[in-house]
């Protein structure tokens, strides 16, 4: 088989997860260059797959003036920096594999679509679940028909409170201008999905939603702008101290520069980074609940919440059709017909802890693989076209929260 030639952009978490697909497929995948500005990345990415340093990057600019031999360029960069890389690599005639969101602007997506179109390459959008084993058992009951027709879906993401404090309200993805509103930044992946398995375009989108308790006006009395300096960070369920000191949860994207230890990295950030501010006393301005209601084109009704006031960390489906029902919670499906009653049960506990979501991150770079090699099963199903979809929805959702209207998806 044809071996594919990458260059990653953006050498963060998220492209270590879907480069292990070259690690574990060499005659496969080859990766050929890597653009990262931060240099501990950039080195560590060179090491682990044995690269000369002359064929790593500092910058974009940099690394296109080179022209580099390759077919195609992941793009793992922050979403703030997704739209430049995406276009050059584009006009350069790379295919290109994009993590999710696309872009920051409902027009910037459609520049990137209408680009791909105009270039002649494929682009495709890291929908992970489109390839995970759960979802993609959702899909494959609904598509049998034996259920009938979907009448209505309720959806919800459960979002760790762990998981908010860190990366919505100190974090990277607390400012919708600097990266994204939550809809797109966490669940563009929740709304792909729900259009996917319903098979239909959306009609018509209404949402409400607002950041409601992550604000100064909520800080506790006696708190202080930091963890470290608090009279109340011990009754602090919040607490940074606790989260990255004493449960060391949430530190695996601290880069750790040689000479130094993960402990003092963390008391580094307690004492003066971001992650160690209250909760309270951020900058963050996206929301922390929300809720989005679809009517598409079909008639299906489909709901889908937020919630990040919780410890549960998964996303809850309840399908009706209209000869049976499938409810589950990422680790049983069960699947209900209305006629005799009859019930089967799919048990995924078992992938619950299994690396690189169960999976789908590897299952997707290979049919991208496949899609450019145009080998066997070479479809890739998140393209940017079956992808632009879901990014208009929450678009249009945040218009629709900012203004109270129900909007029309033209």
């Amino acid at each position: 088989m044809q071996r594919v030639k990458i260059v990653v952009i953006g050498a963060g978490n998220r492209t270590n997860k879907y480069m292990e697909y070259a690690k574990r497929h060499p005659e496969r995948l080859e990766l050929v260059s890597v653009v990262e500005p931060v240099e501990i990345r950039r080195r560590n990415m060179a090491e682990r797959f044995g690269l000369k340093m002359e064929d790593c990057y500092a910058s974009i600019d940099d690394f296109f003036a080179a022209k580099v031999d390759a077919d195609a360029v992941l793009i793992g960069t922050p979403e703030d920096k997704h739209f430049e890389p995406t276009m050059r690599s584009i006009d350069a005639g790379y295919h290109v594999l994009l993590e999710k969101p696309i872009a920051q602007t409902k027009e910037e997506c459609l520049a990137i679509q209408q680009n791909a179109h105009r270039q002649g390459v494929v682009v495709g959008v890291c929908h992970v679940l489109r390839f995970h084993p759960y979802f993609m058992k959702i899909k494959e009951v609904v598509d049998s028909g034996a259920l009938g027709e979907i009448i209505s879906i309720n959806h919800y993401a459960e979002i760790n409170i762990d998981r908010m404090t860190h990366s919505y309200v100190r974090g990277l993805w607390s400012q919708s201008k600097k990266t994204n509103p939550m809809l797109i930044a966490k669940c563009c992946h929740d709304i792909d999905f729900l259009l996917w398995v319903a098979g239909s375009k959306c009609r018509r989108v209404s949402s409400f939603g607002s950041l409601r308790w992550f604000r100064e006006e909520r800080a506790p009395e006696g708190s202080a702008k930091r963890c470290i300096d608090c009279s109340v960070e011990k009754q602090c369920p919040y607490s940074a101290v606790n989260l990255y000191k004493e449960r060391k949860e949430w530190i695996r994207n601290f880069d750790v520069p040689e000479g130094r230890t993960i402990d003092d990295v963390i008391d580094e950030e307690l004492r003066s980074g971001r992650f160690g501010r209250c909760v309270h006393h951020c900058d963050n301005d996206v929301v922390d609940n929300q809720i989005l209601n679809m009517e598409l084109e079909n008639g299906t009704l489909i709901s889908f919440v937020v919630n990040a006031f919780t410890r549960n960390d998964f996303r809850g489906t309840h399908i009706k059709l209209t000869h049976g029902e499938i409810d589950g919670n990422e680790t049983t499906l069960r699947v209900r017909r209305f006629r005799d009653n009859e019930e089967q049960v799919f048990d995924f506990s078992g992938l619950c802890s299994q690396p690189f979501h169960a999976g789908a991150d590897l299952n997707i770079v290979e049919e991208f693989v496949n899609s450019i090699t145009r080998s066997a099963n070479g479809i890739l199903s998140s393209t940017i076209d079956s992808s632009i979809e879901s990014h208009v929805v929450c678009y249009e959702a945040e218009t629709s929260r900012l203004t109270g209207q129900t909007i029309e998806i033209k």
